[in-house]
């Protein structure tokens, strides 16, 4: 799989930013086409303290190519618009090939 990782620094106006996150795009975003799962992570601290991350919102495709059309495809742009109006200064984008396995719990006996 494929994702699109937006990585939210902590803004100034944190109650106004999860209003308009949520409110202008998030439902646009989740209109672009070929998403296959969305993950959503409020981040709470790091192991030295405070993080100035605020928030990691993935959308996650078959592939590169599905990512790729889901951005210019039109909800992808509408979304991108979206995106830069409530965030422009405050989020990072990156694309990650993502892989993933579940793993037994160890063994603690002993």
């Amino acid at each position: 799989m494929h994702k699109l990782m937006l990585l939210f620094r902590r803004p100034d106006d944190v109650d106004g930013f999860e209003q308009r996150w949520s409110h202008e795009f998030v439902p646009r975003a989740e209109k672009m086409p070929g998403i296959r799962r969305v993950t959503v992570s409020r981040i709470h601290g790091g192991p030295s303290g405070a993080a100035d991350l605020h928030l990691v919102h993935e959308l996650f495709f078959d592939d590169a190519d599905s990512l790729q059309r889901a951005l210019t495809s039109p909800e992808g742009t509408e979304a991108g618009r979206a995106l830069m109006d409530v965030a422009a200064n405050f989020v990072s984008l990156c694309f990650a090939e993502h892989l993933e396995e579940d793993r037994a719990p160890a063994d603690r006996a002993g």
